[in-house]
């Protein structure tokens, strides 16, 4: 009889859940020798809101159960293994059972996931298992040519995920045809929008795929050295990268002569200090090389003039975790998803005001809504969904009432936003667009390199007037000088990070104008958030009298006693909020 099999998801969201008292637990409970199971680690399966995560096989099939705790694991495991009944309550996906959590798989297809959370991502004969390195043996040993490779890849449709949208073998095709005695290949792990986790939960997961996607990269265009920048805020994956690494060369998938060809390449991971602007190619190089990662101008472009001046090859995680798919696969299969002009899939870090916060990757062609309601359960509390802020900090702004546009990187261009990496912020009616655009202007202000003046100080200005607007002193203009200024910068900035900053700023002006219009004119924050813009009261049918509020108040801005109706002060209140968080009886009123 087949050994029952318990395996613990340690991503960096399991982790930080709790995944790793729960792994605790379960060896101490395994040592008791009450329990005889195989205990075994794998990494995240997108399902991040259900964190922990623990999945049984035996001879009955596998159920994953969610919310696993450490206090809870062990009530769970002695059902499932000593009396044979599975908790319903906690399980979220099964073969032979049917959850309330189906939904959140329902319509993915995981190409660039393919692995993730199905075997252990620091074991490599788990990987082998998993077809690991086949595709890059396959076109060695039967010397496949390199134009066949390219050809392959263009034919797939595969784009870039990295944000532009490149077409991926038109930019090995160019980099193949430089001459020179020395090529290279890149992965940018520098993953640094807010909301984005899909390249971090890929490296953890299935480090090999990146590896394989790199050395039939390097194959394809003659390069023998391939480097992955990936930032240091990402310990786990850096490990796991330098493991799966370690592991190849052992077992000489990495190094000289591979598979008894003359064929040799080689890999090592670079950490990035964290810095935005080096997700930037031309940055990324120069700080792979020790310089400042600030951007220069192109042409010459990477594929011409690169790392340390040779032809370089630089693409995505998402995308090198693709390549070997489309090797085994062919061409054809991968090209089957999607759309016209935007083949294979997606992978999307759903985070904000969602229920299903997570990773998913579904087929390019599907619809917003698709994503926001099927797979990702709709909105927390069953508010109304009113935008989704899609490419990070260089994307842009969608309102609900496109939420049936389909995700391609033509259809997602119209509105405005652009796909970038695949980060998806959702946010709900209690969410004001102008702080929203605020937040991530300051985020690109904060990262701007400086090299360039209208990036530098074009959105040190344009933060200065949405501080101003949200604080209640926005003036007649304002919204004029706002685009005009965001132009200005979209169109003299040097690199696309700095020509993508306003767009947070462009798409809300495009579609909640009248919000800043009401913050501007009549001084009010329709989503009450701007605290300056704020007024609180006090409903006299509802006060009780009980003096909470008074008591917690910090400026003593409450008058009334016990048992009388109170009263605020509005001279002297600092709309903190403090009053309306502590009154039981709803009486506080915020206008």
């Amino acid at each position: 009889m087949k050994k029952t099999k318990v395996i613990v998801g340690l991503g960096s969201c399991g982790i930080a859940a709790g995944a790793s008292k729960t792994y605790s637990k379960l060896e101490a409970i395994l040592a008791t020798g009450e329990m005889d199971f195989e205990l075994a680690r794998t990494s995240c399966i997108g399902m991040c809101y259900k964190e922990p995560l623990v999945e049984i096989q035996d001879e009955n099939g596998k159920i994953i159960y969610g919310d696993m705790t450490a206090e809870t694991v062990e009530t769970v495991l002695r059902s499932h293994l000593l009396d044979g009944k599975i908790s319903t309550e906690k399980a979220v996906h099964a073969e032979k059972l049917s959850t309330q959590e189906d939904t959140f798989f329902e319509g993915q297809v995981k190409i660039a996931l393919r692995n993730c959370g199905y075997f252990d991502p620091e074991s490599i004969e788990e990987a082998l298992q998993q077809d690991a390195y086949k595709a890059v043996k396959q076109i060695i040993q039967t010397k496949r040519s390199q134009e066949e490779i390219i050809q392959t890849i263009i034919d797939s449709g595969l784009r870039g995920r990295g944000g532009g949208g490149f077409p991926t073998g038109l930019k090995w095709k160019f980099a193949h045809q430089n001459e020179s005695d020395e090529k290279y290949i890149i992965c940018n792990a520098d993953e640094g929008d807010p909301g984005a986790f899909m390249d971090r939960s890929l490296l953890e997961g299935d480090p090999h795929a990146v590896l394989e996607g790199m050395m039939i990269g390097g194959y394809a265009i003659g390069a023998t050295q391939g480097v992955i920048y990936c930032r240091a805020e990402y310990p786990l994956a850096i490990k796991r990268l330098n493991i799966a690494i370690g592991q190849a060369r052992e077992k000489a998938l990495l190094g000289n002569n591979l598979f008894g060809s003359t064929f040799s390449f080689d890999i090592y991971v670079k950490e990035g200090a964290g810095a935005f602007v080096c997700g930037e190619e031309t940055a990324l190089i120069a700080s792979i090389e020790g310089k400042r990662g600030m951007p220069r101008k192109r042409p010459p472009f990477p594929a011409v003039s690169g790392l340390w001046t040779k032809p370089t090859n630089i693409n995505n995680v998402e995308t090198w975790a693709n390549v070997p798919w489309i090797i085994n696969h062919g061409a054809e299969a991968y090209a089957a998803y999607g759309t016209e002009k935007s083949k294979g899939t997606k992978v999307f870090a759903l985070t904000g005001k969602i229920k299903h916060g997570g990773l998913v990757e579904v087929p390019m062609g599907v619809t917003i809504n698709d994503i926001i309601f099927k797979l990702g359960g709709g909105i927390q509390g069953n508010k109304k969904f009113k935008a989704v802020q899609l490419g990070g900090p260089s994307g842009g702004c969608i309102p609900a009432e496109l939420g049936d546009t389909i995700v391609d990187y033509d259809s997602v261009n119209a509105t405005g936003a652009i796909m970038g990496s695949g980060g998806m912020v959702v946010m709900d009616e209690s969410t004001c667009m102008i702080d929203l655009a605020k937040f991530f202007l300051n985020f690109t202000q904060n990262e701007s390199c400086g090299k360039c003046t209208f990036c530098r100080i074009g959105t040190k200005r344009m933060l200065e007037m949405l501080e101003r607007i949200t604080n209640g002193k926005g003036e007649d203009g304002d919204i004029e000088k706002l685009e005009n200024l965001a132009h200005q910068i979209k169109n003299n900035s040097l690199c696309g990070l700095g020509q993508t900053a306003p767009n947070p700023v462009l798409t809300t002006l495009k579609y909640f104008r009248h919000e800043f219009e009401v913050h501007i004119y009549d001084k009010k924050c329709p989503a009450k958030v701007c605290k300056p813009l704020l007024t609180y009261t006090i409903d006299p049918h509802k006060c009780t009298g009980c003096t909470v509020c008074a008591v917690k108040c910090p400026t003593n801005a409450i008058d009334g006693g016990r048992k009388e109706t109170h009263h605020i002060k509005q001279e002297i209140c600092i709309k903190c909020g403090e009053c309306h968080s502590v009154c039981r009886f709803e009486a506080i009123l915020i206008d």
